[in-house]
């Protein structure tokens, strides 16, 4: 429970000012957000996933939908690394989180069914339907647990073929201690019960069932079986797509030679230093004559443009001390 008052801020992880579902209720200023998250977001989700495939970083992912790497890092664990179904290709049929929030707003100011029907676009019927299903056990509207009763609605699970056929699941198991890929092992299936057709399986059913643990499958421990041995799946990028590939780059080795001898003062070499998980950087400078070596503050992130200015202003005065002068 998170007690706010008419002076405090909240704030929630994609910078959603969380006081709008309050002010729906001013007489109360008691809000519930323990079962709301980003992953009851799935339009939210969809921008993250579609940076991720087009071959971006998780910073320009998170920042799409403006919340921290952390938080995009639990996002890409808690699926495995692969992008969910749910909230591909949203028609506008469902009500969005903004929707009702202006419902809750709507409503707290005494706005009729219809009147606030007609301002979201949608039937008279829908708003109702809305406000009778999503209220709390007071009788109130609240936009955070509306929208968590939604999605939890929502949700029609299809056990997993691997979950149901415990047969199945036993030989790809063994298949998987083996060593072989689910490629030769929805083969060797084909080969061993040729006619069984309830002993099939596609790769990629056994690869998300090994990532996506949700699944209730198969253990993640198997994905150390696989031969890249990892437990999160990386995006296939088509070639030239990876973001890392730096235009028109100029390698270390074609520097000139009086650069490489390290003969003439006044040559500086700038590099990047990043912490652990990625949270942290520091930028360095480093005189290639003397050895003399400047460190860069990066407060507001390692980003190319960010670290471009930081050694810029930092290259400019030359140190006295420095013997470079």
């Amino acid at each position: 429970m998170v007690r706010l008052g008419p002076g405090n801020v909240s704030t929630s992880p994609f910078a959603i000012p969380w006081v709008l579902a309050v002010i729906a209720t001013p007489t109360d200023w008691v809000l519930s957000v323990a079962e709301y998250s980003i992953f009851i977001r799935p339009d939210l989700l969809q921008q993250f996933w579609q940076v991720m495939s087009d071959g971006g970083f998780i910073t320009d992912a998170v920042a799409v939908i403006d919340t921290s790497r952390r938080t995009g890092r639990r996002v890409l664990v808690d699926a495995g690394g692969v992008r969910p179904r749910r909230g591909r290709g949203l028609k506008g049929r469902c009500l969005t989180f903004a929707e009702r929030e202006e419902i809750a707003l709507a409503r707290a100011a005494g706005e009729s069914m219809r009147s606030i029907a007609d301002r979201l676009g949608r039937s008279a019927s829908t708003v109702s339907r809305e406000l009778g299903r999503n209220l709390d056990r007071h009788g109130r509207y609240r936009s955070t647990a509306a929208h968590a009763l939604a999605y939890d609605r929502a949700g029609r699970p299809k056990p997993a073929k691997l979950v149901t056929n415990l047969a199945l699941r036993a030989k790809v198991e063994q298949d998987l201690q083996r060593k072989y890929s689910p490629e030769q092992i929805t083969g060797r299936l084909l080969v061993e019960f040729p006619d069984d057709p309830e002993m099939r399986v596609s790769p990629e059913t056994i690869y998300q069932s090994l990532y996506v643990q949700s699944r209730g499958a198969l253990k993640r421990e198997l994905t150390a079986c696989l031969r890249t041995g990892r437990a999160l799946r990386r995006p296939s990028r088509k070639v030239g797509q990876r973001k890392n590939r730096i235009p028109n780059i100029i390698n270390l080795s074609e520097r000139p030679a009086e650069v490489e001898d390290r003969a003439v003062p006044g040559n500086w070499e700038g590099d990047l230093i990043i912490g652990q998980r990625n949270q942290t950087a520091i930028g360095t400078l480093l005189e290639l004559q003397t050895g003399y070596a400047m460190l860069l503050h990066l407060p507001d992130g390692y980003k190319p443009e960010q670290l471009r200015d930081a050694l810029a202003r930092r290259s400019r005065p030359c140190p006295s001390r420095c013997a470079c002068r």
